[in-house]
């Protein structure tokens, strides 16, 4: 018999996880197939699309490199003429001269982040960015400033300071176009006037804005005609587009910098060949599909009339996205009001602090283009139940 002895770091992260379950912090893996989706990102169901599927499975079966996986990054083996012929359509999708495939939209934004802004630059950042532009500009030698909000005044004011102590260095501004746990938009048009004003260079991650805004789904940059005043946009593809994998478009320039020096691009194992006809196709699929928007929309709205008829006090974020949060302060609060929609068959999900700050916890609720008003309904009737303790079908 084999005896296992522990590491002795063990009991050291046996401490922090006690500590991070005491606070009610823990994270957990959860499996819920069987519930009703309120908490995906895949807003126009195109991750459970059939059709998409069978589309992306012809195309692989036609396809010529019949390699399971890359077999390297691509500045060695990884490099293929589907991967540039791909780069090619994204770059005239998205409006734009140049495109570069990362492996996720994490990749893409810590690469961009870590390398354009250099020491001497400033980089801005608004305060609500994702995770992996945090980490990006951790990893930049840039001197970083975060302002407020959406705030256009701090904006402006940040973007004086640096301009005065550092004459000779670059500035950037980084932002979301739609916030991922807000859900509300960026002022794009200010802040492109505001970098133009102070030779700035602006950066968006269009993560959740892509299939979403726009014509085809090129996202909120494009859908107000900014696409040749941003520097920089990155679009990830396992949200509304349903896949995996995320693209960095703008000039190309741009593109040839990200591949000497964007090092979550050199140095990693690049996407197989599925995951870029993948990527291919879901795109083919959004130009197609301008009725599913159409259909999100519907019951995007739907969703907003029905919480403002029944839950009038109930306290939510500026949003006019798919991402709806009801805030619930506490975090034993927020997990209570998601439980009680999961015993009724519905997927929502708390988040809690430190994710947000605390006295921000909330439910973050993505409305879909299949969710039915049916499922709307009930999702508002428990909500008003475990908020109002009122009987779930009551007017």
């Amino acid at each position: 018999m084999v005896t296992k002895k522990k590491h002795p770091v063990s009991q050291i992260l046996v401490e922090r996880l006690a500590a991070y379950q005491k606070n009610g912090l823990l994270r957990q893996l959860k499996l819920a197939p069987y519930l009703t989706d309120f908490c995906s990102n895949d807003y126009l169901g195109f991750a459970r699309s059939p059709a998409l599927k069978l589309l992306i499975h012809q195309a692989h079966a036609e396809q010529a490199d019949t390699r399971n996986g890359a077999a390297g990054s691509r500045l060695l083996a990884g490099q293929t003429l589907l991967a540039q012929e791909l780069e090619e359509e994204l770059a005239q999708f998205y409006l734009t001269e140049a495109a570069l495939v990362f492996n996720s939209g994490y990749d893409a934004n810590l690469g961009l982040l870590a390398c354009l802004p250099r020491e001497g630059d400033t980089l801005l950042t608004d305060e609500l960015i994702h995770a992996s532009m945090i980490d990006g500009a951790r990893l930049s030698y840039a001197t970083r400033q975060r302002f407020r909000h959406n705030d256009l005044a701090d904006v402006e004011a940040n973007l004086k300071t640096a301009r005065e102590s550092s004459k000779e260095g670059q500035v950037f501004v980084a932002v979301e176009s739609v916030y991922s746990m807000d859900g509300d938009t960026a002022p794009l048009r200010e802040l492109v006037d505001l970098c133009e004003q102070y030779n700035a260079a602006l950066l968006v991650d269009e993560a959740h804005a892509t299939g979403i805004y726009g014509p085809n789904g090129e996202g909120l940059v494009v859908a107000m005609g900014l696409q040749n005043r941003v520097l920089a946009r990155v679009h990830t593809f396992g949200k509304a587009l349903g896949v995996h994998g995320a693209a960095v478009v703008g000039p190309a320039v741009l593109r040839d910098y990200l591949i000497n020096f964007a090092r979550t691009f050199i140095y990693t194992t690049a996407l197989p060949a599925h995951s870029l006809l993948a990527i291919q196709c879901a795109h083919q699929y959004r130009m197609s599909d301008a009725g599913t928007q159409v259909q999100l929309q519907e019951q995007l709205a739907y969703f907003r009339q029905s919480v403002i008829h029944f839950l009038p006090n109930a306290t939510w974020t500026d949003s006019q996205s798919p991402i709806q949060c009801l805030i619930l302060p506490g975090n034993d609060f927020a997990r209570q009001v998601a439980h009680q929609a999961q015993q009724v068959g519905l997927d929502v999900r708390a988040i809690l602090s430190p994710t947000v700050p605390a006295g921000q916890e909330r439910l973050r609720l993505c409305i879909h283009a299949f969710n039915t008003t049916e499922e709307i309904d009930k999702l508002v009737a428990i909500l008003r139940t475990t908020l109002a303790g009122e009987p779930i079908g009551q007017d």
